[in-house]
């Protein structure tokens, strides 16, 4: 006879087949029931498409182009692309506008300004107005399976969503119990309003006047407007909207390499201009040396102190606490009227600027120095009631040399020494017709003042202010050519993490 034990497990033995029986049946039917969940939600999905069914002649894209040429030929390339993959589908074709050629206006970049002539021209036939900028790649057919999933017949305000990490200047410290909550687009992964929201919109800048003197940060500037302080519509994000091709399901992606047509500029055609003052000889330009210095091919140190040991050049302008226009025109007028003649652009930048001269020269190399060039990160003043756009001083200003002939040959000057440089360089070349050409590569502010996932798509130029950071850190981790540092390359990415 068997042991108890041994009894017990053979009695077990059919009802552990019949649990496994069991357990096999009950599995087979969970995926049953999972396959059909699955059909079920790809049939509501189809459902949708074909309830907000629309065509490509619905959609009317806008590039978000300028008018420098380097710029216009990116453009027109983007246009065609957009333009052959519709034609590919044999469907009407789409409108497709370049934002530069839509208006003379200053502030068309703005694109807010624009919304009530979108709203004329086109509400009757189109569904959608689609905003890219001119390195945004779009795959058509998977923009319109994307397009199809929303309500044309509704408000919508669709982009791929960054949040601020902590509060911050550039956003004049908005939502600063909890700056995640609000969100607002990256524009290089492309973003849309729909019709109807275009028209609501444009009854509202109708009553009443765009109220911001400044443009700083375009993209959450008009998100704020959308949602007009919680009685408007915040942004739908949208995963198919993307600036790294994460999957096929992208409809867009954003080429993030930095441009280079051509061999780079060298480096002894850029003369750069430091502007210091006698109070920060002694902590600021050792930074400056022990970091991006050694990149320059021409390099000077401007102050209101001549001191041999740097050596810095005494312009003749006393210093000032507020803005430095008499130090800067000095500086223009040096460079063009002493001993530079065969060197074709000009940088100027703070002693608390960070920047990469090595990247600075592969963007150069896109610009043609025949042409009046002002270059920088772009900022708006007054720009709904006739004002004028500027390159913010702190992440560097750029001039090609014919610019810079053409502003000291007007009678364009300070109307103070320590009048705003900048800006008064804005207005200046507002006047002469000559317009700011953007890059998002500079940067008025530190890192840590920018979303992680904007700057994980650029290859930046320049950052701006000491503050709060360790900048030989942030030099060596956001800026440094590799050749440079070959013995943090293992570490940098953690740095940006860290940072």
């Amino acid at each position: 006879m068997l042991p108890p034990a041994r009894r017990g497990r053979r009695l077990a033995l059919p009802a552990l087949l019949s649990l496994l029986t069991c357990s096999l049946a009950f599995a087979l039917v969970s995926e049953d029931v999972k396959k059909e969940a699955r059909q079920s939600k790809n049939l509501e999905k189809s459902d949708i498409s074909k309830k907000n069914d629309i065509d490509l002649k619905e959609i009317v894209f806008v590039i978000q182009s300028q008018s420098n040429s380097f710029h216009v030929k990116k453009a027109e390339q983007l246009k065609q692309s957009i333009l052959k993959q519709s034609a590919d589908l044999t469907q009407e074709m789409p409108t497709v506008l370049l934002l530069h050629q839509l208006a003379q206006q200053e502030g068309a970049w703005t694109i807010l300004p624009l919304l009530p002539h979108f709203s004329v021209t086109y509400s009757r036939n189109s569904s959608w107005i689609f905003f890219c900028e001119e390195d945004t790649r779009i795959q058509i057919v998977q923009l319109l399976e994307t397009l199809r999933r929303y309500d044309p017949s509704k408000e919508w305000f669709l982009g791929k969503a960054l949040h601020d990490e902590e509060s911050t200047i550039i956003h004049h410290y908005a939502f600063s119990e909890n700056p995640t909550v609000f969100k607002y687009p990256d524009l290089a992964a492309g973003w849309a309003l729909s019709i109807p929201l275009v028209n609501k919109l444009t009854k509202r800048l109708k009553s009443e006047s765009l109220k911001s003197d400044f443009t700083i940060d375009l993209k959450h500037e008009i998100a704020l407007y959308i949602w007009d302080g919680g009685d408007g519509l915040p942004l739908t994000p949208v995963p198919e909207f993307c600036t790294d091709i994460v999957g096929s399901s992208c409809a867009t992606s954003f080429q993030s390499s930095l441009p280079l047509c051509g061999n780079p500029v060298k480096k002894e055609d850029i003369f750069v201009a430091v502007k210091t003052c006698k109070k920060f000889h002694g902590d600021r330009i050792p930074i400056v040396k022990q970091t991006w210095a050694g990149q320059a091919g021409h390099l000077e140190y401007y102050s209101d102190y001549a001191d041999n040991s740097i050596p810095t050049v005494d312009l003749g302008i006393p210093n000032t606490d507020r803005g430095h226009c008499g130090k800067t025109f000095a500086i223009l007028e040096r460079f063009l009227n002493h001993s530079h003649d065969k060197i074709p652009w000009l940088v100027i930048v703070d002693d608390d600027t960070l920047i990469s001269i090595s990247r600075l020269r592969h963007l150069l190399s896109c610009y043609d120095t025949r042409e009046p060039v002002f270059l920088g990160e772009r900022y708006g003043y007054g720009l709904g009631t006739g004002g004028y756009s500027y390159v913010t001083g702190g992440g560097g200003m750029v001039f090609s040399k014919e610019a810079i002939r053409r502003l000291l040959a007007s009678k364009c000057r300070c109307y103070s020494n320590d009048a705003p440089d900048d800006m008064v360089l804005g207005m200046c070349f507002s006047g002469l017709g000559i317009p700011v050409t953007h890059s998002p590569l500079f940067h008025q502010a530190r890192p840590v003042d920018y979303p992680k996932d904007y700057l994980s798509h650029q290859v930046p130029v320049s950052f701006h202010k000491h503050w709060n950071i360790d900048p030989v850190k942030v030099y060596f981790t956001w800026l440094a050519p590799d050749e440079e540092d070959r013995a943090r390359q293992q570490s940098r990415r953690g740095l940006r993490e860290e940072l």
